[in-house]
């Protein structure tokens, strides 16, 4: 299958290295020529990490090479079946994108947006003749690593396009979570924002310092629910227990409707972490890079590229 890439940043490059890997066919776009080396750069530097953790060898590198073009010029993806849209999180800039897609890819079967904030209803805006070919969907950070993607369509989404991305994502080795109906946050910010809020407020509250409440997450419950679910958990303990420890406990849970100010306030004084250097905890390149390691690494034992 033939994948177009709109973006050249490091989900951009992050996919394209997923679906070369997988055998397809990619031509990412850069905004301007002098993005096009920076973005086989990009490529490359995770075909490097690969390399180096034996995954990948040199002449598995040089197919996967093959398979990649990087472009400026919208008629290089004429060709694609489905085009990703991987530009900044801002509207006018994601609708002319798709209206360059409109002018000049007309056998597009889908336009896939890996926006983590904006639906695909409202993404719909931005097309004239593509509207029902729009769907979201968000990969988590580094998408050729992290298998999780999220499938978000609208009420009028073309069935055969949000079919046609859930085939491509899953037979590269993605676990698709198809949403029902399209919410803020779609499935996993709500989920992660909601633990941040009470971390958060526990930490206000004066119950627990950052780092303890750190602690007792890593060491607690989410080492098991990377291997069961939250609700398969629940029913393994009982939902008789669920019901006695959440009548007592839900009522003294955070209920804040805004950013708690002890994240507020270290972003506004510009305090907004590993970028500046300062957020809840003090960063250097050797512990961000650390933590960059720590952060990868539950997701190696995901990587099964047929190369």
């Amino acid at each position: 299958m033939n994948i177009g890439i709109v973006g050249t940043g490091m989900i951009g490059s992050s996919l394209a290295a997923l679906f070369t890997g997988y055998g397809h066919d990619t031509v990412m776009l850069a905004s301007r020529p002098e993005r096009v080396s920076a973005a086989r750069e990009n490529w490359m530097d995770i075909y490097r990490t690969l390399m180096e953790r034996g995954l990948v060898n040199s002449e598995q590198l040089k197919a996967c090479e093959s398979r990649l073009r990087i472009e400026t010029e919208y008629g290089k993806l004429s060709e694609c079946e489905i085009i990703f849209e991987c530009v900044k999180e801002d509207r006018d800039i994601k609708f002319s994108v798709y209206r360059q897609i409109e002018a000049h890819c007309p056998d597009c079967r889908v336009i896939a947006s890996v926006s983590s904030a904006m639906p695909p209803e409202v993404l719909q805006d931005g097309c004239v003749r593509m509207k029902k070919k729009i769907v979201t969907a968000h990969p988590f950070y580094p998408p050729h690593l992290v298998p999780f993607v999220e499938l978000v369509r609208a009420e009028d989404t073309d069935e055969g396009a949000a079919a046609l991305v859930y085939e491509l994502l899953e037979g590269c080795g993605r676990k698709v979570c198809v949403m029902k109906k399209s919410a803020p946050g779609f499935i996993a910010n709500r989920l992660q924002h909601a633990l941040l809020r009470e971390a958060t407020y526990m930490v206000e509250q004066g119950m627990a310092e950052p780092a303890d409440i750190d602690k007792a997450l890593k060491y607690s419950f989410m080492p098991r629910y990377s291997s069961v679910g939250l609700f398969e958990h629940q029913d393994a303990a009982g939902l008789d227990m669920v019901v006695s420890i959440e009548d007592r406990l839900l009522s003294d849970l955070s209920t804040a409707q805004r950013t708690p100010d002890y994240i507020r306030q270290r972003a506004e004084r510009g305090d907004i972490g590993q970028k500046s250097g300062c957020g809840i905890y003090e960063w250097d390149q050797e512990s961000i890079e650390r933590f960059r390691r720590d952060a990868a690494e539950p997701y190696w034992k995901y990587f099964d590229w047929p190369l």
